[in-house]
């Protein structure tokens, strides 16, 4: 076996036995930039410690009017989800997360929607039919979830939670309740902005 090919391999033994075991889940090796590892449990989010930083991305919006950025919602807290037109699930956790998002946007909450592996016209149309309010962009093959942190797009659909200091809070890889999205939301909430957690105590 080539020297380099058992390189490989080692890596990913490693990385599997990071998942299963490793620090609340999230890569300790990044040097500051969030990797993905393994998921959060449903409505808990990882220790404000623990956390590492969002990758940016900039994508096109689904309607086609111009991009949307991560770090244009900077100081806020985001929930990038993840979903399709022809996704099931997210058929039915799409509406139900607008509808959290109209009760939190004024407590300082945005929602951003990635429509994935998707046809434009169809996400369109589901946005449309069903008074999505959120802001939405459309990411054909997946780079926002690469740049995002090495998320591994592989079911739909899958949310992830950015607090306020631009760290990735949670990464959800099954469908969402919203009681379970709303009790992170108010953990996160709950937290320190980034001008608080930046002044030293008198």
């Amino acid at each position: 076996m080539k020297p380099r090919l058992i390189l490989v391999l080692l890596a990913a033994v490693a990385l599997v036995a990071t998942g299963c075991t490793g620090h609340d889940a999230v890569d300790q090796t990044a040097g500051g930039q969030f990797r993905f590892v393994s998921a959060t449990t449903l409505g808990q989010t990882w220790k404000p410690a623990d956390r590492k930083t969002a990758g940016d991305f900039t994508a096109r919006r689904l309607d086609g009017t111009g991009t949307l950025s991560l770090s244009a919602d900077a100081g806020k807290i985001t929930v990038v989800n993840f979903w399709a037109s022809w996704c099931v699930p997210c058929r039915t956790e799409t509406p139900q997360f607008d509808l959290v998002y109209r009760g939190y946007k004024s407590k300082g909450v945005t929602f951003l929607g990635v429509d994935f592996k998707d046809q434009r016209g169809k996400g369109q149309s589901f946005v449309k039919d069903n008074h999505i309010s959120y802001p939405m962009v459309f990411d054909k093959i997946g780079k926002v979830a690469l740049q995002l942190g090495d998320i591994p797009a592989l079911t739909l659909p899958f949310t992830v939670l950015i607090d306020r200091q631009q760290r990735v809070a949670a990464v959800y890889t099954n469908q969402v309740q919203p009681k379970d999205l709303e009790r992170a939301l108010n953990r996160l909430l709950a937290e320190p902005g980034p001008s608080a957690a930046a002044t030293p105590a008198s």
